[in-house]
Order: structure tokens, then sequence, then C-alpha cells
């Protein structure tokens, strides 16, 4: 492997200046956040599944008891409901009414059946655009306090089922982004039978006060959690052990006020990837960036570790992660994404104490993902922070920075970063206002040699 390093590099082709002073205080700036989120308040009332017919026997479908302990807790105005130890079956979705606490115990496993005729439609999304198909399997909209809490198991058994969609959906996809480009009124945006678009194993949207803490997440048919258009949301203690096609651990999606933090992740696609709307929706929905976001304490492991976009329409800003690491092998470590048919910005963007392993890439924002875009709708890429980061090697590149040259990235810092081998160094294209500091790839090069 190509070793390369670079140490307070003060000779390159395109403008660099000095690390910039006088920065936010990352820590004050995370707490300003956090102490605005709000956790859901839930009622005492508290009953057991099993009340209403529930066996966690594996076999029996306990869709309809589920469906009657939500109802009990509505006409309380909340509570608990409990899973007690076993494997239950349901052939159907949750959908949470506001108010309530969904608390699976130890050995507690829902698992959910996989035919689409049992998943009614309901309002959604799918990579950027509102339309309705089939629920998530776990699925709450315009609620108010909802919880997930506990130390059981949310499967989604979709490995031999849903996951067989996947080479089905290019012909749904496609008609879904055309319907955004032209407008379609949402209400006309109808899919589910007849269409291969496979649902998110947990969703919220138009919601605020949302907790989901400790449970285990697995084999979810697409997105396990996408939070939708919602407020002040805590996600932490989660496991993830989710394999299959798409399998994103968390997507805020137009949502603000978030906390994610001590995740152990262990999923098929990107760890985390913040997103805000597609293309025409996005644009137009430009009041609802995604926002104030945290994300702290993580473990990563998957394919992309943080990636923002490629969906960003709306915008991105005002984003914090910090002390985080990741194991085993990850394609990208920080992955900033945007194409220019998006629009809108990525901003205020904070990286720091972050420890990597073996990646492909450690460092990558582009406006030029994939190489789509007609050029009509450039997003801005500004304001990123990226300090104290450490990578063990990069099979192929150490950083990568790229614009357009009418929309440059600029007004980049790049702080104490630390990779000990990469196939290539640093590549910046189209940049603006670069600012770096105590960059080492390879082997950190002090005292030069003498002549012999």
């Amino acid at each position: 492997m190509k070793r390369i390093s670079i140490f307070l590099i003060a000779i390159l082709s395109f403008p660099i200046v000095v690390a910039q002073t006088g920065a936010k205080n990352t820590t004050i700036e995370i707490e300003k956040i956090v102490n605005r989120i709000e956790l859901p308040t839930i009622p005492n009332y508290k009953i057991e599944v099993t009340q209403f017919g529930a066996k966690g026997d594996s076999v029996t479908n306990c869709k309809v008891a589920f469906d009657k302990a939500m109802k009990a807790c509505e006409k309380r105005k909340g509570g608990i409901i409990v899973v007690p130890k076993g494997v239950y079956t349901i052939n159907g979705p949750i959908h949470f009414v506001s108010n309530v606490e969904l608390h699976l115990e130890a050995g507690a496993k829902i698992r959910f059946g996989s035919n689409p005729k049992d998943y009614p439609l309901v309002l959604t999304s799918w990579e950027g655009t509102m339309l309705y198909n089939y629920s998530p399997l776990i699925y709450g909209n315009n609620v108010v306090n909802v919880a997930i809490t506990g130390s059981g198991v949310i499967d989604g058994e979709a490995s031999t089922t849903w996951n067989k969609w996947k080479p089905l959906e290019k012909k749904d996809q496609l008609l879904s982004r055309e319907m955004n480009h032209n407008n379609v009124p949402i209400k006309d945006r109808i899919f589910g039978s007849g269409h291969f678009l496979r649902p998110q194993l947990i969703q919220f949207v138009n919601s605020r006060n949302i907790l989901i803490e400790n449970v285990t997440i697995e084999d979810s048919p697409f997105w396990c959690v996408h939070l939708l258009k919602s407020k002040s949301i805590t996600i932490r203690g989660l496991k993830y052990d989710a394999q299959n096609y798409n399998n994103d651990g968390i997507d805020p999606e137009y949502s603000s006020d978030i906390l994610i933090e001590n995740i152990q992740f262990n999923n098929s696609d990107d760890n985390i990837a913040i997103k805000a709307g597609r293309d025409n929706e996005g644009r137009a929905n430009s009041a609802m960036p995604s926002e104030n976001i945290v994300i702290r304490n993580c473990e990563f492991r998957g394919l992309h570790a943080v990636v923002i976009g490629s969906e960003m329409a709306a915008g991105v800003q005002n984003v914090y992660v910090d002390n985080c690491k990741s194991s085993g092998y990850l394609k990208r470590g920080i992955y900033i994404k945007t194409n220019s048919d998006r629009g809108g910005f990525i901003k205020d963007i904070n990286f720091s104490n972050i420890a990597l392993g073996k990646v492909e890439d450690c460092i990558y924002m582009t406006a030029n993902y994939h190489g789509e875009g007609s050029g009509l709708f450039p997003s801005k890429i500004s304001a990123i922070s990226i300090s104290n980061i450490s990578c063990e090697s990069a099979s192929n590149a150490a950083i990568v920075i790229e614009g357009f040259p009418e929309s440059k990235v600029e007004n980049i810092t790049l702080d104490r970063i630390s990779i000990k081998a990469a196939k290539n160094g640093m590549t910046l294209t189209n940049t603006k206002n670069i600012s770096l500091n105590e960059i080492v790839i390879g082997d950190k090069i002090g005292v030069p040699s003498s002549v012999k």
C-alpha cells in the first residue's frame, strides 16, 4: 500500500488558510441541543399484552392483542404496554397512539409477518419522496410522547421475504422520483399492491417527544429507524444486527432536535444517514431542514459510519458528531454527499474525536455524487469542521473534497487528522478556504535526513 505523509502543508495549488481560531465551543453547543430535547411523558397505567390474548409461543398471531392493548391505553389517555419474555408473532403493523410506551422485557421478541396484504397503505416517504406505501412495521403519525424501550428484540423477519423485492424495485423507485419532479400531488402517489417498495421497520411521522432506548433491532425490510418530519427525539442504547439490503440504522429526515448516543451499530448500510428530502419536493420544504442533531459515544460497524445526504434538498445544518469509534471494516467513515440536482445546503457540521479502523475512504465530501444531476440545482457545502480524527488505514483515499466550479465547497477546517496508511493521500477540487492543521497521512515526518 502506498504510504503518503502530509504534515502542516503550506504549498499547494489551491487556497489554504491556517486553522481558524474562535470556533464554537463544541461541548456548549451540544448541551444547548440536548437540554432542549423533551423526553416523552407517559402515564403510569401499565398493561401486559398477554392480558389481551397474546402468546409468546412464536406461532400465535398476536396482532389483535397488540391492537387491543394500544386501544386500552388510548382510552386511558396513555400508558405502558409490557411485552413479557417470549416470541410474539405479529402479522401486520403496530400503529402507535400518543402517550404510549412499548416496553420489551428481557427475553421478549416481537417478530413481524411479511405478507404485504397485512400492511395497509399509510403516508410515508421512500428515498426522500413523500407517498403512500405499505405501512412501516412500527408506525406513528401525528403522535406525541411515544417510546419504545426495554432489552428485548424487534425482528423484521425480512431476510427471506421483503429482501427479495430489492431486484424488483427499480421501476417504482424511478416512478416515485418522476412524481417528485413533476409535482404530482402526494394523495395521488399510491404504491402498495402491485409495487415493490419495501417498508421501513420503525417510522414516526409528524411526531414529537420520541424515545427509542436499549432494544435490539434485527432483519429490517428497508431502513431500520426513520424519523420523518419529527422533533425532540432521543435514541440511545440500541444494538443492531440488520444485514439486509438498505438496512440503514437511523435516518432523520426533515427532523430536528435529536440526540443519538451509545448505539452499537452492526448493519449492512449507513449507520446514520441524515436526510432532508429529494429534489423538487425537498427544495419546496426548505423551511424544514434537518438540524440540531447530536451523535455521540457510538460504535460504528457496517457500510458507512455517518452520512449526510444524498437526499438533503431542504438542507442539513447544526450537526455534532463526537467521541465515536468504529470496529471492523467501513467503506467510508465521514461521508457527505449530494449532486447538482438536489439544491439545498449542508453547513455547520462538526465531527470531533473519532477513531476509525480500516476503511476504503476516511473523509469524503462530494457535490458530484455518482456523477448525477443536470447542473441546474447544485448544493452548497460549507462550514464543516473535522478535528481529532484517527484512522488505521484507507485502502483508497485518506481525504477527498470536491465541489463544482460554480459552487465550491468552502470554509472547511481539518485539524489533527492522523491516517496511518492510505493508497491516495488528499484530493481537493473546486474548493475555497480550506484550513489545515496537523494533517498526517502515513508516517509523521519531522527532522529531515542529512546528505550522505
